[in-house]
């Protein structure tokens, strides 16, 4: 394995207090984001009309939204590149005819002439289930995560761990897209999902490791045993977040409008994966494995059966008797 970075031996544990305050603050104030500015949802989960309109000559969006604004029109503009923009206006009163006659009519003024290559419209009935759909999908994906590295790790406090990692990362997705009031659709959506497969990946590498060393290291410190996995692969973990974020920032700056806030997602929830996988889930492993009444001395035990038995088994056979193997000659005498 390639190491970008020399062996260390950063005790990750010892600031665990400090990373559980700052879980409990992001709480606090993405609580307080969402209630003061709330969300910016996608005509996928209101509803509404997406206008798909393309020009003959070079336009500036500019001048687009002015001409959309002078007329009273609602509506927010994507680009596709090659003249070709998206406007789409929510869920109002008025039929769809109403609203692409609308847009329409603000485009007139510009004066460029244009062609609608499709329209579609979104009730605010199917935008209700498309929001009970995405959130069903991000529940029953955490739920499977658990039932997941429960079964893997033979223990279900690693999987309710490595889930409050993924909600800390979704969490702050959640408030980096109230913040910023981008528009969230179902492309953002797919976003979310991915940074929890992303996440539980690291995740995974480190309790596999952890795991590794506890049959290893029989009789090292509950603790010790943590901080040593997390140092040992944290080289891999550098490596493989700076080759996702190298690729997500190429999307963010030159993959254009349409993937824009799908990469935003991206590498900020990449970003909160790797800091909730080393300062949320293995600290909260510690803690409910290493209590007041419980030194993890169960945990360590059952991980390290087969170390144990293996030892076992050279023991035996190298105290059980060789079987030694007699050859005897036979000599043939010679008449003479």
């Amino acid at each position: 394995m390639m190491h970008l970075l020399p062996k260390t031996n950063i005790d990750f544990l010892k600031f665990r207090k400090v990373y559980f305050t700052l879980f409990g603050l992001l709480l606090l104030g993405g609580v307080i984001c969402f209630f003061t500015k709330g969300f910016n949802m996608g005509i996928d989960f209101t509803g509404g009309t997406m206008v798909q309109v393309k020009f003959n000559a070079p336009v500036e969006m500019a001048d687009i939204r002015a001409a959309l604004t002078q007329t009273g029109a609602n509506s927010e503009l994507q680009s596709f590149g090659d003249h070709t923009f998206a406007i789409s206006e929510k869920s109002t009163s008025d039929e769809v005819g109403v609203v692409q006659a609308r847009i329409e009519k603000a485009l007139d003024t510009l004066k460029v002439p244009y062609s609608v290559l499709q329209t579609n419209s979104v009730g605010p009935a199917v935008g209700e289930n498309m929001t009970e759909r995405a959130l069903w999908s991000v529940l029953l994906s955490l739920v499977f995560i658990i039932i997941y590295v429960a079964f893997r790790f033979s223990n279900i406090l690693w999987g309710v761990s490595g889930v409050v990692a993924l909600f800390h990362d979704l969490f702050v997705m959640a408030v980096a897209f109230s913040l910023t009031q981008r528009e969230i659709d179902l492309v953002v959506v797919a976003a979310f999902l991915t940074v929890a497969g992303f996440s539980i990946n690291d995740t995974i590498v480190i309790f596999d490791r952890m795991r590794e060393n506890f049959r290893l290291h029989p009789k090292m410190d509950f603790g010790q045993v943590i901080n040593l996995s997390i140092n040992e692969t944290l080289s891999r973990t550098i490596i493989t977040t700076l080759t996702v974020l190298f690729a997500l920032v190429v999307l963010y700056f030159f993959g254009g409008e349409v993937i824009n806030s799908f990469a935003f997602a991206m590498l900020v929830g990449c970003i909160a994966g790797v800091y909730s996988t080393i300062a949320l889930t293995t600290p909260l492993v510690y803690a409910w494995n290493n209590g007041e009444n419980n030194d993890g001395s169960d945990l360590k035990k059952s991980a390290a059966k087969p170390a144990v038995k293996a030892e076992a088994e050279a023991f035996v056979k190298e105290q059980k008797p060789a079987k030694t193997i007699t050859k005897i000659k036979r000599t043939r005498r010679s008449k003479k």
